[in-house]
């Protein structure tokens, strides 16, 4: 007769495990605070600090031209290394120590140089979180979206909070806002639990592909995702500006930004409940056909009424696509690539974002809200991309 070994209770969870989603949403939080301050207030420093528009334009465009550099080597490195958490912590460390340099510089060579350092610790952080967030919440059976909505509410915060302090401080002083933005975010970051490719569960399972630059898939989201995000470029570039000139005074531009933003919330916290048809391409099909109804619509320059509906769109054109894009990449890419995945995602979204930002002042100086309807086109070839890769991951074309 075998002996009787009394049944041991269930292992309790991994410390690793307690508060993951937490951890995780605070650093959300503290990288949209940065960037909350840092888009609209820094040129308002730079400004203070004695640069031109030309040079001034010049600096705000080191952060698009860096992470061609430091996002693959960044990524690359957290895949070879399996060290996720490490390359975040990293990275936001040394972006601190960037932006206190940026903040003790004077003259425009020292800030353009100190700037480029810091951005080119900055720019990996948030393709790493990424990676990291979808790698540890799949294996902890958590849904993103819910997560990675805090990090568009403080957004809001960040940039509404940075406004009332710009109120009072001295522009010379607004980049010490930003600076302690970065070390919150540090210290986010080091409060991470460790995740590796063996937490990635289903995603470990997938089937090895030598080269994500020629898997068909691959190329074809990060095409749709490109495309469609960068539609939004005349919106970001000259929607204030349009919405001021037709007298709209500044708090009705921020709620109609921020409706906007809300509408991108929204979808985030039910997206972990919506059925399952909605696969990572569908998504990024209805990214593409909420742009292409928002911008061909603001071509044809709405009445105001209409505006807030047209709004709520960036639930779809912006929200949809980002879930699609980071879902879709992180169940194809094969194990040990995810973090280089998402680097090259970034990489082609910075990329295709600073072209049709060139392009759409172009248009908008000589057709005015007219440039609207190329960012429609821009949606609708994405939309095509998002229908090769929805077809070609297996999946039935809609």
């Amino acid at each position: 007769m075998g002996v009787l070994v009394p049944k041991s209770p269930p292992a309790p969870p991994l410390r690793s495990d307690i508060g993951f989603a937490p951890r995780l949403a605070a650093l959300y939080a503290a990288i949209f605070v940065l960037s909350g301050i840092q888009l609209p207030f820094f040129p308002v420093w730079l400004k203070a600090k004695g640069l031109d528009a030309g040079t001034i334009g010049v600096v705000l465009a080191i952060p698009m031209l860096v992470r061609v550099f430091a996002i693959p080597v960044a990524t690359r490195s957290a895949d070879r290394h399996d060290a996720l958490r490490a390359a975040i912590v990293i990275a936001s460390m040394l972006a601190v120590a960037g932006y206190l340099l940026v903040g003790l510089a004077e003259g425009a060579v020292a800030i353009l140089l100190t700037f480029a350092l810091a951005s080119l610790a900055v720019t990996p952080v948030m393709p790493l979180t990424e990676t990291y967030a979808l790698r540890g919440l799949s294996a902890r059976g958590r849904a993103y979206g819910p997560v990675r909505l805090w990090g568009s509410l403080a957004f809001i915060g960040g940039s509404f909070g940075a406004g009332f302090a710009a109120d009072v401080l001295p522009a010379r002083h607004l980049i010490w806002l930003i600076v302690a933005a970065s070390v919150i975010c540090a210290l986010a970051a080091m409060m991470l639990a460790p995740v590796s490719v063996g937490d990635g569960g289903a995603l470990s399972a997938a089937a090895p592909r030598k080269n994500l630059l020629r898997d068909k898939v691959f190329i074809a989201a990060v095409a749709a995702a490109a495309l469609i995000q960068s539609s939004h470029a005349v919106y970001y570039g000259f929607s204030a500006l349009e919405w001021r000139a037709r007298g709209f005074d500044g708090s009705a531009v921020a709620a109609l930004w921020g409706l906007g933003v809300m509408a991108e919330i929204v979808l985030f916290a039910l997206s972990g409940r919506l059925p399952l048809f909605f696969s990572p391409g569908v998504m990024l099909i209805c990214g593409a056909v909420g742009g292409a109804l928002r911008w061909t619509a603001m071509a044809f320059d709405p009445p105001a009424v209409a505006l807030p509906i047209l709004q709520l769109l960036h639930g779809l054109s912006f929200g949809a696509t980002h879930l699609g894009a980071l879902t879709l990449l992180s169940r194809h890419a094969p194990p040990g690539q995810a973090a280089t995945a998402q680097g090259y995602l970034a990489i082609a979204l910075g990329a295709v974002m600073a072209a049709a930002m060139g392009l759409a002042g172009l248009l908008y100086g000589a057709f005015g809200v007219k440039a609207y309807a190329a960012m429609a086109l821009a949606a609708v070839a994405g939309g095509a991309c998002a229908a090769i890769a929805q077809r070609a991951s297996g999946q039935p074309a809609l």
